[in-house]
């Protein structure tokens, strides 16, 4: 079996051989990438590339897709060779399917970025959400009160409101505006 394994390789012409070189370890690398990359093992710590901000850019030149890049790239210009095809053609195919898998990889690691919450609680996520008031809310913004609010976890914060009754303890309301303060302004949700 070894010998005729030896016996196929050495029978095939160099520009198949260099297809091949390329094509069987970075199979197995790429498999593992992926293995690692669907249980949780995450290889990024190889990547270096990263902004300051901590928010990932479109990152093109990446080991993973330079990885990505010569699998496919080896494969298809091994698939090119046995199409017939011819050396330039089978070249410029697995040039061009190289990039696209490049593109494909970048692009969904880019898309999967823009899916992550940053984490940072903002006030203004609390308009037109409703919650219940804690202390009683003087009418005519007159004084200030408090509401317990689910934003981004329960939180208990500064209210006021413009109704022309009070709004007392147990009280639904709906934020409809924060002002320059901070300060919640609600009105009740009857």
């Amino acid at each position: 079996m070894i010998l005729s394994l030896s016996d196929w390789y050495a029978s095939m012409p160099l520009f198949e051989r260099v297809y091949w070189y390329i094509a069987f370890p970075f199979t197995i690398v790429f498999i593992f990438q992926v293995i690692l990359t669907l249980i949780g093992g995450d290889v990024d710590d190889l990547d270096t590339d990263s902004d300051i901000d901590g928010g990932v850019g479109f990152q093109f030149l990446t080991l993973k897709n330079f990885i990505a890049f010569l699998t496919v790239f080896s494969w298809t210009g091994i698939a090119g060779i046995h199409s017939n095809l011819g050396n330039f053609l089978t070249v410029v195919l697995s040039v061009v399917s190289g990039l696209i898998m490049m593109f494909i990889m970048a692009y969904i690691v880019y898309s999967m970025s823009k899916l992550t919450e940053d984490g940072t609680w903002k006030i203004r996520n609390a308009i037109y959400k409703t919650g219940i008031v804690y202390l009683t809310i003087p009418a005519k913004m007159e004084g200030v009160g408090k509401i317990q609010i689910d934003v981004q976890g329960l939180k208990t914060l500064d209210a006021i409101t413009n109704d022309s009754a009070e709004l007392i303890t147990g009280t639904i309301v709906t934020v409809v505006d924060v002002n320059d303060s901070d300060i919640l302004i609600v009105s009740d949700s009857k």
